[in-house]
Formats: structure tokens, sequence, C-alpha cells
């Protein structure tokens, strides 16, 4: 059934054509009005927790360049937050945690999950009251490997070793914090789509540098359990999986998670892309570096891009956050050819 929301629409699975179009990232650091509400904030952390603030900040980029969808402005890292974990955010360098220890893990502490979360609910539900009818407004979480990354470095590394190496030699303690960070995910994105969420992502920012073993046992596994807790209870909710890096992975990632929607990285080859498409949406995949660059880069990966996935099931994005210093006019050109091509 069409929605009248072309972003969930194809997230149900229907071709349309020019292709819906939102960014990951979208309401950030390259828009000169979030500069100005980040500074007001006081911290990231009391923006994400501010309805108020988190409302307005994931309304900028719609308003000022007429995306098809939203996505909810908040940080993959509540979720440990919520449990209990300390966090903070460096300006230049980015989340720090406590590192968790072996002996933490059955300390965390879910009783008060939700309620610390109460604001992004209600930033949730006030953001499908006001935006535009057409407009699909998308949930999220971390993946559990991901957010488990940051837990046990306590910040983020250039291949994720610590957590590598906790997989390596203690996995039954591994499996046990990334069931429970499922567990709690799925939760968590149950409750933003009571709020008001179309569809939802899971971010995997980290796939890429497990091996097939681990692979199975950090980024399939717990994604395969936050798919079922969510579609026990609402099983029509389109759940887009966001593998970075997954490589010759991808091909199966959606067989066994369950995920409706593949968004693809800008490594993964368009051939293979179109493979992938027909068996379901794909979401994707312009390096954002192009979008930085402007001019002839930039036309030249939006035109292979709609060209390639243009008979069936596609979200235009990047192939992951768009960058901070990426001027805005090149933000302009995109979306105008985009939504002028032509088949």
């Amino acid at each position: 059934m069409i929605s009248g929301r072309p972003a969930l629409d194809v997230l149900r699975g229907e071709a349309v054509f020019p292709p819906p179009i939102w960014l990951m990232r979208q309401a950030g650091r390259y828009l000169p009005e979030y500069r100005a509400l980040r500074e007001k904030a006081g911290s990231f952390l009391d923006l994400c927790y501010s309805p108020d603030l988190a409302f307005e900040v994931t309304l900028q980029p719609i308003r000022r360049f007429g995306f098809d969808a939203a996505i909810l402005f908040s940080d993959i890292l509540v979720v440990p937050h919520a449990l209990g974990r300390k966090l903070r955010f460096e300006e230049g360098a980015g989340p720090r945690m406590e590192p968790i220890s072996p002996g933490d893990i059955p300390k965390l502490d879910g009783e008060m999950f939700h309620v610390n979360l109460a604001p992004v609910y209600e930033t949730v539900g006030r953001l499908r009251e006001e935006l535009p009818d057409a407009v699909t407004l998308i949930g999220f979480c971390g993946a559990p490997w991901t957010v488990a990354t940051y837990m046990i470095a306590g910040q983020g590394t250039p291949d994720q070793a610590p957590a590598r190496l906790l997989a390596y030699r203690e996995p039954d303690l591994m499996r046990r914090l990334l069931d429970l960070l499922a567990q709690y995910s799925a939760g968590y994105l149950i409750r933003q789509i009571e709020a008001g969420a179309d569809a939802v992502q899971i971010f995997d920012s980290w796939a890429g540098v497990l091996d097939e073993d681990l692979f199975e046992m950090c980024c399939i596994a717990p994604v395969k359990r936050i798919v079922s807790d969510v579609w026990a209870k609402y099983p029509d909710v389109p759940i887009i999986g966001f593998p970075r890096g997954a490589g010759m992975f991808y091909g199966s990632y959606r067989k066994k998670t369950g995920v409706t929607v593949l968004g693809l990285d800008w490594t993964y080859p368009l051939a293979d892309g179109r493979r992938l498409q027909n068996e379901g949406a794909i979401q994707g995949n312009l390096d954002p570096l192009r979008l930085f660059a402007g001019g002839k880069a930039l036309d030249e990966g939006v035109d292979r891009i709609v060209k390639a996935f243009a008979e069936g099931p596609h979200i235009f994005n990047l192939g992951h956050g768009i960058l901070p210093e990426t001027p805005l006019e090149n933000v302009r050109m995109m979306i105008d050819r985009v939504r002028q091509a032509e088949r």
C-alpha cells in the first residue's frame, strides 16, 4: 500500500523514481544553524537529551534541503550510557567512556534504561507530530558490535583491536555483552516506533574489521536478535541494516539477519549492489568525499548510482556520514541532480 511518504514506500520495497534522498549525519556540523545550537547546548549529550534541542536539530536539514526522510538526532552510545556506563564527548576527539572490564558486564543495570531514554522518545513523538506528512521519520540504534567496541576500548580505535581481542580470548563473555546490548537495543527501537518512527536503522560502523567467524558472531547474531525482537511487536516496520565495510559479507547479511533494507558503503560495487537490489530495497552509496569535492566528481558519482539502481527500490544516500567540512552548495547540487535525473 502506497503511504504518501516516498522514502517509506521504498523501504517497504516499492520502486520510486527519482529515488527519495536523505543523508547519514544530515543533522550535524556542516550546518551553521547546528553549530550555533550546539554552542548553546553546552555539551553534546545535553543536545541529545534535550527534546527541544534534539527536535530542532533533526528538523534543520529538512527545512534547509527538504530531504525525504528525517533521522532522529541522537548518538549510538546513549544505549550504554542508559545502562549506567559513564560517557562524555571531548571536542575534536569524540566519545570517551570508562573501558568496561569483564567483571563490569554482569553489573550493567537496565532498571532505569527507558527512564533514562525518555527524552529521546519524547523527541521522536514531537517530530512525528511536526514533520511534513510526506517525510519519513527514521529512528536508529548502534549495532551491538559497534557499541561494544567503544565500551571495551573506551574510545574509537583504528581497527578496534581491544574488542576483537576480547572476542578471540573470551568469546562467551563477548557473546554475553553483545546479547545484552541486542536485548536493550531492540527495546530502544521498539519504544522509538511506539513514539512515531516509521522505520529504524541499525548502524554497524565497525563491521568491516572482522574476519568471517567473528562477523557471524559479532555482527550477524546480535542484529538477528534485534530484528526478531522488534518484529515480534512490529512486523511491518522496515529495518535498515548498515554493516559498513562488510564487503563480500553483504551478500548474505540480509538473509541471515532479516533486515529489510541494506545500506551500502561507498566501496561496494554497483553491479553487485544491483544483484542485492533484486532481493529487496537498498540504500546508498555515494562516497562522502565526492560530495565534499563537488564538481565533476560529484556529478559523475550521482549519475552512476542513480542509473545503476533506477529499476528497483533505492534510497539515495551517502556510503557513510556527511563530512563536517562539506560545502552547503554541494549538498544542494547533489539533491537537485538526483531529483532532476532521468532514466
